[in-house]
């Protein structure tokens, strides 16, 4: 295989491994307003010790999270696309050095929005989880 061939499909790879992290908060923010986990669990949906007092709480963070993630998944979309257009061409290391930021953008939004989902429980719930 060609260094351009080559170079073309480590984009296309990079590309799409790039996509996963706003294609899956689109889909869980938008699965979480829609179709939330039902119960309270440890394996799948918005976890933290916050959200797991009750089923109130557990209801609240989905919905919170479900709204915040889909939104930033729309944002992180273009913010992913835009770079790695002008990553088109270019040699696999510039590719593979070019994706580290993009994902290293992607990694801080997706954790940071542990803290606004955090903040809007402690507004709406006491310690224990009951509605203020």
């Amino acid at each position: 295989m060609g260094a351009e061939r080559r170079s073309a499909v480590f984009w296309l790879f990079c590309t799409g491994m790039n996509l996963l992290i706003p294609l899956v908060m689109l889909y869980f923010g938008w699965r979480f307003q829609k179709h939330p986990p039902k119960n309270i669990n440890s394996f799948y949906g918005y976890r933290t010790s916050r959200s797991m007092k009750n089923q109130q709480t557990w209801d609240f963070a989905h919905q919170v999270c479900g709204k915040l993630w889909f939104r930033l998944g729309l944002i992180l979309l273009p913010v992913t696309l835009v770079p790695m257009v002008f990553l088109w061409g270019r040699s696999v290391d510039e590719i593979g050095m070019g994706c580290i930021p993009v994902m290293a953008v992607q990694l801080v939004v997706l954790l940071g929005s542990i803290f606004p989902v955090e903040r809007a429980l402690k507004r709406n719930f006491d310690q224990f989880g009951r509605k203020r």
